[in-house]
């Protein structure tokens, strides 16, 4: 069943200590925001982002202390995780705090991935690999004994024991339309990241085709988009904090296959403030931030989850819990 309505807080591991994202995500349960989308990663994109923590151990913690609905956003299976590893913790995650858990998936990038000393392959590659876990993962959430043999991925007489009464939704991040036509086909639901109106547009539709193809409604599966934004008390400020926290989303090239947070140091010094409009939304005003939300709803994203790239994480959850999620418009229905 589709939910509507969700502002989400997306907690961001390559910058911050695990215990201080458990602190603001119960903040931001406390302002509004209704579920965390929190990144998977081994390496923080620069080193002075500073923090990686094991996001499957903190997803237990924080279904202890919250109500929240939370997921990962993205796992990346078939490199750091086999793809049967990925379903046992899902499960037991969905088997705790039953309707809470969503699994995020996606392809990955070297950054993380290429620490297992694999060869790391070229992006047709790597969707085909994706596809071929998820239809694992898909086969070991029917709680029966499962072999598989694909070209990438294999599986010998595994079983999950402990499971939930159903299995979590699988939502899987998607930038291009083959992906987003299978997703739609063989998924619960989209993540996708900001990008331009008549791109986002065309992804959709894609979703759409791949979703009726498979019998599916597409209206009632959820669409989520991750948006980052430079929330800060000036416009200067705002600026500054993203080119010096979040360099790499003033970076408009691809990185998947860049290997180390060192180079991505590098990079970070030919970013300048220009390199971050369209990418990342840097305003002091907090009516500027809901018209940008805004309009991805009016698009119609059911979930939006929100990075503020700064350290001010708990000014930017009660900016936008008293200014921003009470006035944000939903579809009726």
């Amino acid at each position: 069943m589709k939910t509507t309505g969700t502002v989400g807080y997306a907690a961001m591991f390559e910058q911050f200590h695990p215990n201080d994202l458990l602190k603001w995500s119960k903040q931001a349960e406390d302002s509004g925001f209704t579920s965390v989308m929190a990144s998977d990663h081994f390496h923080p994109w620069t080193p002075d982002q500073g923090e990686s923590a094991f996001v499957w151990s903190w997803m237990g913690a924080l279904g202890a202390t919250t109500n929240l609905r939370f997921g990962t956003g993205v796992t990346p299976p078939g490199f750091r995780y086999h793809p049967a590893i990925i379903a046992q913790a899902a499960a037991t995650l969905e088997a705790m705090y039953p309707g809470r858990f969503w699994l995020g998936l996606g392809a990955g990038e070297a950054l993380n991935e290429h620490v297992v000393g694999k060869y790391w392959p070229e992006a047709p590659t790597r969707l085909r690999i994706l596809m071929e876990s998820i239809e694992v993962i898909k086969r070991l959430f029917t709680g029966k004994k499962v072999k598989y043999a694909g070209e990438h991925i294999t599986l010998e007489s595994a079983q999950l024991f402990t499971m939930p009464d159903a299995p979590p939704p699988i939502y899987v991040a998607t930038a291009g339309p083959i992906q987003s036509k299978r997703t739609g086909k063989q998924c619960d639901g989209i993540i996708t990241v900001g990008a331009a109106d008549d791109k986002i547009e065309m992804l959709m539709q894609k979703f759409e085709e791949g979703a009726r193809e498979a019998d599916k409604n597409p209206d009632e599966m959820p669409r989520m988009i991750q948006l980052h934004v430079s929330y800060a008390p000036s416009q200067e400020e705002a600026e500054q904090q993203a080119v010096k926290e979040w360099p790499n989303g003033g970076m408009p090239f691809p990185k998947a296959d860049i290997r180390n947070p060192e180079d991505f140091a590098a990079m970070a010094n030919q970013v300048t403030v220009e390199n971050f409009k369209n990418r990342v939304l840097m305003s002091a005003d907090p009516d500027e931030h809901l018209k940008h939300i805004q309009h991805y709803v009016d698009l119609g994203f059911d979930e939006v989850y929100v990075h503020n790239v700064g350290k001010n994480q708990e000014e930017f959850i009660q900016a936008y819990g008293e200014r921003v999620i009470p006035k944000l418009r939903w579809p009726e229905g």
